[in-house]
């Protein structure tokens, strides 16, 4: 015998569960019913509609519990009944009958494993015939949590469901067990459903996950539902929000490239019809999203230093980012220097300026050249223009000349005066001045390590940059590979400049105990990885106690995202009884690097990406030994770690870095050689008296 509880909180056609009741009998199923409803209405039920059994379950709450949703108010009051639970324990085939029975009936299938729980008469005629064909009636055990739930019928039902049944069914318990995020995912692959009531349902079961402590799975919910729409609008926007919802969490989200398809589909179908304003903003927010710093920089790997060409092909195939690109040119050709007058040169940035001190030295005080210096930062009116991203990128499609006017007016001036501008960071700035034509004025961009994993370079105009500066070679690969404008005939002049570092002042003595200090200069950024020191510094330690690790820098900011965050605090685990023993000391900032670098004996880059690695540069024109992580972003390429520095700095891995300590430190003598040779290397190659000759043909040439 199959035994089938049927359970509503509402009437329902008496025909229609007799008819049923007769069939399942015939099936030789036993159906009892339970409800919470009015004594006339059961009266009807047990005279007409046949079940073995019927009971009536309280229609009040003891306590009135009206925050709460329909269903959940059901169990509250049915939960404790007695005939329910025993008729529940050794049912087959659990019954709701309408929305609001839904929620009890998955609280009770969760005690009756075995039990089958479905939704509807149809659905329940066939779970029985299921079982016959299965053998019949299977043996009863505990109840604990089953293997699925509400599952047929609720198809069917789903159209019609408004908004307070489906809190109903998504309940924070529900959400937190398996069962209730398989049922929403049958639910939201259903074919057939509007695009309006999937993406309805998709933020409601993504609001439950995240209400339930289940965030992955909520911008999963998002991304199932988006993957059945067939609106542009709708799919992009789902999926935006997915990705938002992961970015905070400081995950990056596995529906990334659904997301950036989606949006530059929206751009794409926007640019088509002349929308710019809305092309533009979702070109943008497609940029935002692939190129975002949780992504690619607050993480140690990233799929656009793997492969940079592949990682954008898919922005490259959109024709709204292809009118961005498109090269404009400049009406003529910059001026060549002048004679009989200084070199006008104005130097600008916005807000960081932390390379460019020397350089604004150098040439204040030189006699051929006569400088100006902007922060675009400082002045409101410059700083509103270079922060309006999505802005720059309508101009680009020819849709906004009030921001090319704006920009004009703003910057004519400084360009009406200047032979030539030098832009550090190639960022918001020189998007902006992309927008106008820059006369014969000479334009200088210089591009760091950064720019290479954001978004900037794709929506550049480099046909309006006369020399663009690259930091090293590999970075200049990185970004020539993602960038077609610099690989075609409109490409600037590009130039590998070394920064401008004042080394000559950390040559000092070092102290007694200097070879068994390792150093890390720089621990301010994920990319820093400073775990991957500390492995060194144990495997040295195993080997010798006399061996420490000093950290000299400002710690990471946790705000700066939660992926920085999340490093910041595995990193202090990690650190908190190496700094108690004295293994570990942790200087923090100081403006004394020199004096610091005299304790150092050896200088580390543990850093997963550099551009140059200035702390190294120092370290090793102190006298440290340096040894220098193979950096994962580039290793294996024409050019990395192991081209810009010389041959034996480079180390595979915290093995080998240890290795390299233990035998240059295998006496003071050997220790003393390696770090002579590596002083001597620093201030011949990176000294600014040896790089200011390199930017004074940048700017002068021959003069």
């Amino acid at each position: 015998m199959i035994d089938v509880l049927f359970i509503s909180s509402k009437t329902f056609p008496i025909s229609a569960v007799a008819d049923t009741v007769r069939r399942l009998g015939d099936e030789g199923a036993r159906a009892v019913y339970a409800g919470s409803v009015s004594d006339k209405w059961m009266d009807e039920v047990v005279a007409n509609a046949g079940f073995a059994e019927t009971h009536h379950l309280p229609r009040a709450n003891k306590r009135p519990a009206v925050q709460l949703p329909a269903g959940e108010q059901v169990w509250r009051r049915s939960r404790s009944d007695r005939w329910l639970r025993s008729r529940a324990r050794r049912a087959d085939v659990l019954v709701a009958l309408d929305d609001a029975a839904v929620y009890t009936v998955w609280q009770l299938a969760q005690r009756n494993r075995t039990a089958k729980a479905v939704y509807g008469f149809a659905p329940a005629l066939n779970a029985v015939r299921a079982l016959n064909r299965a053998g019949g009636a299977p043996r009863h055990g505990v109840f604990a949590p089953p293997a699925r739930l509400v599952l047929r019928g609720i198809g069917r039902a789903v159209r019609e469901l408004p908004a307070s049944v489906e809190r109903v069914l998504t309940p924070r318990p529900v959400m937190r067990r398996s069962i209730g995020p398989k049922l929403w995912r049958t639910v939201l692959r259903l074919p057939g459903l509007p695009d309006a009531l999937r993406a309805r349902l998709g933020r409601r079961v993504a609001e439950s996950m995240y209400w339930a402590g289940r965030p992955s799975g909520g911008a999963y919910a998002l991304g199932l539902a988006a993957a059945k729409i067939g609106d542009t609008e709708l799919k992009a926007n789902l999926l935006d929000e997915a990705v938002k919802k992961e970015f905070r969490r400081g995950v990056p989200p596995e529906q990334t490239d659904q997301a950036v398809e989606a949006l530059l589909a929206l751009a794409d179908e926007r640019y088509a019809t002349g929308r710019y304003e809305e092309a533009a903003v979702s070109l943008n927010r497609a940029l935002v999203v692939g190129f975002h710093r949780v992504t690619h920089i607050d993480q140690l790997s990233s799929a656009l230093a793997e492969d940079p060409a592949k990682f954008v092909k898919p922005f490259h195939r959109s024709t709204a980012l292809q009118a961005v690109m498109t090269p404009r040119g400049r009406l003529r050709p910059p001026a060549a220097a002048p004679t009989d007058r200084p070199l006008r040169l104005l130097v600008t940035t916005s807000a960081n300026d932390n390379f460019l001190g020397h350089i604004l030295d150098r040439y204040r005080a030189h006699p051929d050249v006569e400088v100006r210096y902007l922060d675009m930062a400082a002045q409101q009116s410059l700083k509103r223009v270079t922060g309006s991203d999505w802005r720059v990128v309508q101009e680009r499609m020819g849709g906004d000349k009030a921001y090319a006017e704006a920009v004009e007016g703003l910057m004519r001036p400084y360009l009406d005066w200047a032979d030539t501008v030098f832009v550090d960071w190639c960022v918001g700035p020189v998007a902006m001045l992309n927008a106008i034509d820059p006369g014969d004025t000479r334009i200088v961009v210089r591009l760091h390590s950064y720019e290479a994993f954001t978004r900037w370079p794709q929506m550049m105009d480099f046909s309006r940059v006369d020399d663009l500066v690259f930091v090293a070679d590999h970075v200049r690969d990185m970004v020539v590979a993602q960038t077609p404008q610099l690989r075609g005939p409109h490409a600037p002049e590009m130039h590998v400049l070394h920064n401008a570092m004042q080394l000559s002042g950390f040559a000092r003595e070092k102290t007694p105990d200097a070879r068994f200090n390792l150093g890390l200069v720089g621990v301010s950024q994920v990319a820093k990885d400073p775990l991957w020191a500390v492995e060194v510094l144990e495997l040295l330690r195993a080997q010798d106690e006399r061996y420490r690790l000093i950290l000299v820098g400002g710690d990471m900011n946790s705000g700066t995202s939660r992926a920085t965050k999340k490093y910041r605090d595995r990193m202090e685990r990690v650190l908190a009884p190496l700094t108690e023993s004295g293994a570990v000391l942790r200087l923090g900032p100081t403006d004394d690097v020199e004096g610091k670098l005299a304790d150092i004996g050896f200088i580390l880059s543990s850093s997963v990406r550099e551009g140059s690695h200035n702390g190294l540069m120092e370290g090793a024109a102190s006298g440290a030994v340096p040894v220098v992580r193979d950096w994962p972003f580039y290793a294996g390429k024409a050019h990395s770690a192991r081209t810009l520095y010389p041959e034996g700095w480079v180390v595979d891995s915290p093995e080998a870095a240890a290795q390299r300590v233990l035998e240059s430190n295998a006496t003071e003598e050997s220790w003393q050689d390696d770090a002579k040779l590596a002083s001597e290397h620093a201030l011949s190659t990176w000294d600014w008296s040896v790089v200011s000759a390199d930017f004074d043909r940048l700017f002068l040439g021959d003069r």
